[in-house]
């Protein structure tokens, strides 16, 4: 999903990059290896681009969740948001990464139920979260706890809906066109 809006800001290259756009871009560079379409636009705002770096790099080290559980909130967020860029970004990452199987990939990028129940209750309360606006019901933490959660687990949920909110809305208004790396696992927002 793209906004109906799309920004008048080009994506910022490295060679056409100011001071401070090419530290944040160098930054961005060193951590996944090369500038995503996605950090190009960001960086017109390069606090927007640092905090959105520091916050998914907080998120990944935390040890809080296994890289599985990460792909699951990142996919659940970015699917809930409609961000076609992210989700592409993540189903590759999730894939080629993080190990996690196919067919709760393909759950997770369908909104279906996913075929582990630990995962499912992860997904099913990051999703509670996203449209609750982290309000969460008593009933909902409870089934959260129940699976093998806690509350500092809560506190990284929204560590994650932080960071997808600062990737998927500048991919609304960017109108950001998927990378080559993720193009075999492109994904379409199919509105309700």
């Amino acid at each position: 999903m793209t906004a109906e809006y799309k920004t008048e800001l080009a994506p910022v290259t490295e060679a056409g990059a100011n001071a401070e756009q090419a530290a944040v871009l160098a930054k961005a560079k060193a951590a996944v290896g090369f500038i995503p379409n996605m950090y190009g636009g960001m960086v017109n705002s390069p606090g927007l681009l640092e905090t959105y770096l520091d916050g998914y790099g907080r998120f990944r080290q935390s040890g809080r969740f296994t890289p599985q559980e990460q792909e699951t909130i990142f996919l659940v967020l970015s699917r809930e948001n409609g961000c076609e860029y992210c989700v592409s970004a993540h189903s590759m990452i999730a894939a080629k990464k993080s190990g996690v199987p196919e067919d709760v990939l393909a759950a997770l990028r369908e909104g279906r139920e996913l075929p582990d129940s630990k995962l499912e209750a992860l997904a099913r309360f990051t999703a509670h979260m996203h449209h609750s606006r982290g309000l969460p019901t008593k009933a909902e933490v409870a089934a959260f706890k129940a699976a093998g959660f806690g509350d500092e687990h809560i506190y990284e949920i929204i560590l994650a809906q932080s960071v997808k909110t600062l990737s998927n809305y500048a991919n609304h208004i960017q109108h950001t066109e998927v990378d080559a790396v993720f193009a075999a696992f492109q994904w379409e927002h199919e509105p309700a």
